[in-house]
């Protein structure tokens, strides 16, 4: 059994090749093995794992942690009045398209021409908000003795519809939030601008409960919603600018106006808007659809 155990041992000295211990150390240092850096031609600046690795054998400086220093990232973008605001969406409205708000400008003066002696005050491109609660795209304009209310096709860019108010017959304005009967299915947020002209008691309930009727003896405003796509729109487009320069038309207008229609004066009031719907399907549909405005309504076809 010895002898066995003797016979086994030699075999398997000659067959395995003993590596002496000193060159085992060498082997455990890499000796030969360098690090290459992977650098272009023409870049004189160090990568980072060469900065990193003169900052740990540094041995002027006492040892600190190794800190890899990132610099924050730097996005670049066009800055619009609103931030929020998407530009592809304004696209989708023709008023924003270049020269249709300028041509429907020139075209009410047009009209303006017709009947001489009036002074045009200025321009504002509002929302209407009808007697059913649906959106209208609408311009308006001031002169010093009548509003217009005009309906305006911004993409065969003609007028459509135009509505003349005398301003000695406007006797109250009321600024505030839209508000709805407690059952109604449809509302929405925001403030507005209401102008009454009529008597709401001479108002016929057949006019009320009509949504296309047009004698309504008075008309909501509210901001258009293309308001922050340029500084333009920003001007022309709320209702801050509006309000006051109406109420100054109006004021100027009762004092000038001798006629069997002139009111005693203006009232000009901070209260809720009511807006009487109540089922509210069709300005549901129109609204969510933007139908009031001339809009992109893309391909359609079969």
């Amino acid at each position: 059994m010895i002898s066995y155990a003797k016979t086994l041992q030699k075999t398997y000295s000659r067959k395995c090749h003993i590596i002496p211990a000193e060159k085992m150390s060498k082997i455990g240092s890499f000796e030969g093995f360098q690090p290459v850096s992977l650098k272009q031609e023409g870049d004189d600046q160090p990568s980072e794992t060469d900065q990193l690795s003169t900052e740990e054998g540094d041995p002027g400086k006492d040892p600190e942690p190794s800190r890899i220093s990132r610099q924050p990232s730097v996005t670049e973008s066009t800055l619009y009045p609103n931030p929020y605001h998407q530009p592809y969406v304004s696209r989708k409205y023709f008023v924003t398209r270049p020269g249709a708000i300028e041509t429907a400008m020139e075209d009410l003066k047009g009209h303006m021409a017709k009947t001489p002696g009036e002074t045009i005050q200025g321009f504002w491109l509002l929302t209407e908000i009808d007697h059913w609660n649906n959106e209208k795209e609408r311009i308006l304009l001031v002169t010093d003795k009548t509003l217009l209310i005009c309906k305006y096709d911004f993409i065969m860019l003609s007028c459509v519809q135009l509505q003349r108010i005398p301003l000695s017959a406007v006797y109250r304005i009321c600024l505030g939030k839209f508000v709805f009967p407690g059952m109604s299915l449809d509302k929405r947020q925001g403030e507005g601008l209401r102008i009454y002209w009529g008597s709401l008691e001479q108002q016929s309930l057949l006019s009320r409960w009509n949504p296309w009727s047009t004698e309504v003896p008075y008309a909501t405003f509210t901001e258009h919603p293309m308001k922050y796509t340029s500084e333009k729109f920003l001007e022309i487009c709320k209702l801050s600018g509006f309000t006051p320069k109406l109420v100054a038309a109006i004021q100027n207008a009762h004092k000038n106006s001798t006629g069997s229609g002139r009111r005693k004066g203006l009232m000009v009031l901070t209260e809720p808007i009511l807006i009487e719907t109540y089922m509210g399907l069709m300005s549901f549909i129109g609204n969510r659809n933007k139908l009031g405005y001339s809009l992109a309504r893309g391909s359609i076809g079969f």
